[in-house]
């Protein structure tokens, strides 16, 4: 089942890298802005395919490696593969991020065109981000949760499990008190206000539309918002779902058998990166069917000043806390403004806090 499992995540890490380039915006090139009218450059176009040819060549090395070498009696190399496979890949990137920024200079793409940047104060009356207090739901399980493993603590077994394997059997344990027995749902409670956090972050954060592909970028921008909020609380539901469980499992070790309990981490493991596939391709095609409205001598804000290797973002004009990405589906910190660090560093902070503590 553990061999069944690493060759999914491979599949689908290997899968979507190499869809990546396709599915970004289509006037950001491996975080490089290109003005609309030379996108179809047949350098550019080059340059996606070699990185997703690389990417699959890479991806088929590390399944025939694991299938070949016995790899699978290894778990901890077997994890040591899969970041291989995102370290190669990320130092793609930025081999073609630098040719990507190379070919723009030596073609001087933008230099004789008048940067335009466009409002519309009406998009946002079309936002279907959902509403925070949705959020609620999930918290509401976990105080329960909480609530019920107080009120049953005598038949909590006296080394709590503080790690789950991938077959879902504890494979980590600290000795019993209060703190340690409801350590993971309050873990769980710290993740759900950050999930809050960020929805209602991304929800004030700027709607930028392009000024040569409005519409399109209009739609792009609303599909954005409206499936990443979907997408995180969809998580959020399954997070809570199996924590909740988990915990349950603990007071009552006899709620499932052995297949069951084995089963439950690879179908939440399965559901999302099914969920990421299908989000990544809604987004990635959003408003692509919209043909292009420039005019002549017009371009978006180029803003490359502000992205670090076409990944980090800092822009200290910008409130926004979070963009979206210029390379890869979703969004990243405006690491300008200290609000970002806060809502995403503290939570982490905090559980690896408790995990110590419990």
């Amino acid at each position: 089942m553990d061999s069944i499992l690493f060759l999914v995540i491979i599949a689908f890490l290997v899968a979507i890298e190499m869809a990546i380039p396709f599915l970004a915006k289509r006037n950001t090139v491996f975080g490089v802005y290109i003005p609309d009218e030379f996108v179809r450059d047949e350098k550019l176009a080059f340059f996606k395919k070699m990185y997703s040819l690389l990417i699959l060549i890479i991806g088929l090395i590390a399944i025939g490696l694991y299938l070949l070498l016995g790899v699978r009696d290894n778990p901890l190399l077997g994890q040591a593969m899969q970041f291989s496979i995102i370290f190669i890949s990320l130092a793609l990137y930025f081999f073609f991020h630098a040719k990507t920024l190379q070919r723009k200079k030596t073609m001087k793409w933008g230099e004789n065109l008048k940067q335009v940047k466009v409002t519309d104060f009406s998009v946002r009356s079309l936002d279907e981000m959902l509403p925070w207090y949705l959020y609620l739901l999930p918290i509401a399980v976990s105080l329960g949760v909480i609530g019920y493993t107080l009120m049953n603590y005598s038949m909590l077994p006296e080394q709590i499990p503080t790690h789950w394997g991938p077959s879902g059997k504890p494979d980590a344990f600290t000795e019993k008190n209060l703190f340690s027995s409801i350590s993971l749902p309050v873990i769980l409670l710290v993740l759900q206000f950050m999930f809050i956090g960020i929805n209602e972050s991304t929800r004030r954060s700027g709607i930028k539309l392009s000024a040569t592909r409005t519409e399109a970028s209009r739609i792009r921008q609303l599909t954005l918002r409206k499936y990443s909020s979907w997408f995180m609380f969809f998580v959020n539901v399954l997070v809570t779902m199996l924590f909740s469980f988990l915990q349950l499992q603990m007071i009552h070790p006899n709620i499932t058998d052995g297949v069951v309990l084995m089963a439950i981490p690879i179908v939440f493991i399965l559901i999302i990166l099914i969920c990421s596939v299908i989000f990544a391709v809604k987004v990635g095609r959003a408003g692509e069917k919209i043909d292009n409205e420039y005019g002549d001598g017009i371009s978006d804000l180029d803003e490359d000043q502000y992205w670090i290797g076409g990944m980090i973002y800092f822009n200290k004009n910008d409130p926004s806390i979070f963009v979206e990405k210029r390379f890869g589906i979703g969004w990243t910190i405006n690491f300008a403004n200290p609000l970002g660090y806060i809502l995403m560093f503290v939570p982490i902070v905090i559980i690896l806090l408790i995990s110590w503590f419990g």
